[in-house]
């Protein structure tokens, strides 16, 4: 087991535009900065997020996943973060995936939104484990969708 290397889970509310142009543009912004940022520091993960909330996966080295995640805090589109996992992990869930954006499919973004609404979007109400499982199945499907 890599001892550096840890995963965090956050969920939050989205505070991004009503405007569905708009919100493609924030969607797209927030993917192509987090791409660069994460390639750079060594980051893979996955990320889902609908008009309601975002759900995040982080994976890499301590200190850069803390950087990130206080970067997130700090974006005045996310609200409500909250901080479900951070702990050492023996692999990555998400090794070829600098930042992957699932839900693309119909069959994911419907699935997700099942998550959210059993959860009323309360970050109290899922776990970093069940978030972190939803996500990473939704990625699988996801690469094995994308061609």
């Amino acid at each position: 087991m890599s001892a550096n290397i840890y995963r965090l889970v956050y969920y939050s509310r989205n505070l991004t535009a009503d405007d569905a142009n708009r919100f493609a543009l924030e969607v797209d912004d927030i993917l192509a900065t987090s791409r660069v940022n994460n390639e750079r520091d060594g980051i893979t993960g996955a990320l889902i997020f609908n008009a309601g909330c975002f759900a995040q996966v982080l994976e890499g080295p301590l200190d850069v996943v803390e950087i990130a995640f206080e970067r997130i805090q700090q974006d005045d589109r996310h609200s409500e973060v909250s901080l479900l996992a951070m702990e050492p992990i023996a692999e990555r869930s998400f090794p070829n995936w600098a930042m992957g954006f699932v839900g693309l499919s119909d069959a994911n973004a419907a699935r997700f939104a099942n998550v959210a609404t059993a959860s009323d979007f309360d970050p109290s109400r899922l776990s970093g484990d069940r978030l972190h499982s939803v996500l990473r199945e939704l990625a699988v499907e996801e690469e094995n969708t994308v061609v």
